[in-house]
């Protein structure tokens, strides 16, 4: 049966914010930002043998429709990027890639400069020494959708809950000039009142700016106590900003004064009980796919749902640029990040078991290798979203994928990073060493056990209601529960909030993440359409609604 599949564009595209306004990396800022987007070509690479397929727009996967591409990387192929720029300076220059999926080999002037292995994250290389008046950048991707690296959701026969997959770059390319000496990094360690600022690299004499006042330091780190603190929480996303000088380096950055904890069975933010209302966010956008065709997409993502009345976005196996984390501080809402799984998914032993009450017995085999990988990729990860205080939450292990040594790992990334909550295996499976209760609940009414520990409802709902003129797939429908209509659609939301979520509040659920924020191909269980133009939820009664969890929250933990 052929798919009956249409083509869907966002309307983000007149945005006055692009990929070449906006800064990559807010949290350390430099006035030198030069984007390296437009004026590349791309070439497939097989035995050998190069052919030019033609201009390719960034920093769009050349498996979507922006990038003018739309072509899926074929077994045994590689993708070749060619880009020529001019640059004429006396700094030293550093050439960042936002993301490329999955290997990149990158040259400058025919010299290798750097091999980076992982789809999802950032990485760097300082070029200096090779540059000329008129250079030429080529950057060989190999992305063999290797499943002992970080891969996500992808596959290649995409369907149900799996998606188109992406190579090559999908995230910004940049060029940024610095003197010999500067700061490399930042860590910043907030408490309710004071801040840790440690830098990395630089001259030894530093000066930070904050508020117009001054404070000299000497060494790598300062700590300021903050007169009348200002707390961030998603209702006042409260965020200082500061400027470090050294020697000849000047940086802004920021930081927020805010806490997340545990109590017994409760999640605290700054110290307080803390309902987690949650909406599943996958980061598919119906034309680029990985990449929205602007930032606009990424705030129009977070305040409607925060309009929804949520406050809580779970980043779902996926690593997004700085920037989305970025809009999530300023704007206030938080976020439950997953480590983006490696090695093979079974469906009977990771899905169809579980599902039917089988979660004890079970083994997968994974190689060390996978192990290595998945280590690797959670630790830069976790380096990469240190300094974001809407970042609170990490999920380990999502359903069992490529599940391994739990309570080894939680152990590890707890001692790493002791200011996030840590939720060892989402959905079953579950290890001795975890932060939280996590339940994954679809396919029967939810009715949970209390536990001493804070509960956590990661993934329920699921409900689908399809609109043909913005669907991907007009063949065939994938969700849970179906409505033919938004205003069923959303009177079964309201319902199993108020039927379901809300009572368990009284056994200790203290998170609930809705499945999903949007459609994704297949998937017609999102709030919005894949091409975000319809908002399925009807505002006013998931508004009320929402009032409706937090009071019944807040009466219970007043009575505590």
């Amino acid at each position: 049966m052929k798919l009956k599949l249409q083509q869907l564009y966002t309307p983000f595209n007149e945005s006055k914010i692009t990929w070449k306004t906006e800064y990559p990396r807010p949290s350390l800022k430099r006035d030198s930002f030069i984007p390296l987007i437009d004026g590349w070509e791309l070439s497939v690479l097989e035995n050998n043998n190069e052919t030019h397929i033609g201009k390719i727009k960034l920093p769009y996967p050349p498996e979507s429709m922006l990038s003018g591409i739309c072509r899926e990387l074929k077994k045994g192929e590689k993708y070749v990027y060619n880009k020529k720029f001019a640059l004429k300076t006396d700094k030293n220059v550093i050439l960042h890639f936002g993301a490329v999926d999955q290997i990149a080999e990158v040259y400058i002037n025919d010299t290798h400069v750097i091999t980076h292995n992982g789809g999802y994250l950032p990485f760097e290389v300082d070029i200096t020494k090779h540059l000329k008046d008129i250079n030429t950048l080529k950057v060989i991707v190999t992305d063999d959708l290797d499943k002992s690296s970080a891969y996500g959701k992808q596959r290649k026969k995409r369907g149900g809950m799996w998606y188109t997959p992406i190579s090559g770059i999908w995230q910004t390319v940049w060029l940024e000039e610095v003197p010999k000496e500067y700061i490399k990094g930042l860590w910043i360690t907030p408490s309710l009142n004071s801040v840790k600022i440690e830098t990395v690299g630089g001259a030894k004499h530093k000066k930070l700016i904050l508020a117009e006042k001054i404070y000299e330091f000497d060494g790598s780190y300062i700590k300021i106590d903050i007169d009348e603190p200002i707390n961030w929480t998603p209702e006042n996303p409260y965020l200082y900003s500061f400027t470090i000088e050294c020697g000849e380096d000047r940086i802004e950055s920021y930081f927020a004064l805010r806490t997340i904890t545990v109590d017994e069975n409760n999640l605290l933010l700054n110290g307080k009980p803390y309902f987690f209302h949650g909406v599943l966010d996958q980061g598919y956008f119906s034309d680029g796919i990985y990449t929205p065709v602007s930032p606009e997409g990424y705030k129009y993502d977070i305040l409607t749902m925060k309009e929804l009345g949520f406050n809580t976005l779970r980043k779902h196996i996926k690593i997004e640029p700085e920037l989305f984390y970025y809009y999530c501080d300023k704007y206030g809402i938080i976020v439950f990040q997953d480590m983006v799984n490696c090695g093979s998914y079974n469906f009977l032993l990771d899905t169809v078991l579980p599902t039917l009450g089988i979660k004890k017995g079970i083994k997968r085999p994974i190689n060390e290798k996978t192990k290595a990988e998945f280590r690797r990729i959670s630790m830069d990860m976790m380096r990469l979203l240190y300094n974001h205080p809407s970042v609170c939450y990490y999920t380990i292990f999502n359903e069992g994928w490529g599940q391994h040594d739990a309570d080894k790992l939680y152990r590890k990334f707890k001692e790493f990073d002791p200011s996030r909550i840590y939720d060892t295996a989402s959905g079953w499976f579950k290890p001795k060493e975890s932060d939280v209760i996590s339940e994954h609940v679809y396919f029967k009414k939810i009715n949970l056990k209390p536990s001493n520990k804070p509960l956590v409802l990661s993934e329920f709902g699921g409900y689908s209601c399809k609109i043909p003129e913005h669907s991907f797939n007009l063949s065939k429908t994938y969700g849970y529960k179906y409505f033919d209509n938004t205003d069923d659609f959303t009177k079964a939301l309201d319902g199993l909030y108020r039927n379901e979520i809300i009572p368990n509040i009284e056994k200790g659920l203290c998170a609930a993440v809705l499945t999903q924020l949007s459609d994704i191909e297949d998937e017609t269980n999102g709030l919005v359409t894949y091409d975000r133009k319809v908002l399925k939820a009807d505002i006013k009664v998931m508004q009320e609604m929402s009032k409706a969890l937090f009071d019944k929250f807040n009466e219970v933990n007043n009575d505590k």
